[in-house]
């Protein structure tokens, strides 16, 4: 019985240079993606959305919502700011954070960017 060979015709192709501003955008979206790896972050940004379409902000005890302890909410918030996604007003004796919608829309269209695939589109190689 003569075996199939499974591995796809592939033909070596040289891969493109990037230009110092995909470079850039590479960066970019790999802090994001980092800002946006752990799922506390994400259930963050979920309830973010939520009150930024209610018209509203998050000022109540995230720490119930999520289940974790005060530090660690503080930590994933800290996180989120640093990356631009969330924007923090103090509202003394709380801190109002809400979604910064520009930086998200903006991580969209770079993922979108840097992996826009054509549909049936074969490789150019030779």
């Amino acid at each position: 019985m003569k075996m199939q060979n499974t591995e796809l015709d592939c033909q070596p192709c040289s891969l493109p240079q990037p230009s110092a501003a995909h470079k850039v955008q590479i960066q970019q979206l790999a802090e994001t993606a980092k800002a946006l790896s752990h799922p506390a972050r994400v259930q963050i940004l979920t309830h973010l959305l939520a009150l930024h379409q209610a018209g509203g902000c998050l000022n109540s005890d995230l720490v119930g919502q999520l289940g974790l302890a005060q530090s660690t909410v503080s930590e994933h918030l800290r996180i989120l700011k640093k990356a631009g996604l969330i924007e923090a007003t103090p509202m003394p004796p709380r801190t109002c954070y809400r979604l910064a919608p520009q930086a998200l829309v903006e991580f969209q269209q770079l993922f979108a960017a840097l992996f826009a695939l054509k549909p049936n589109s074969k490789p150019n190689c030779k």
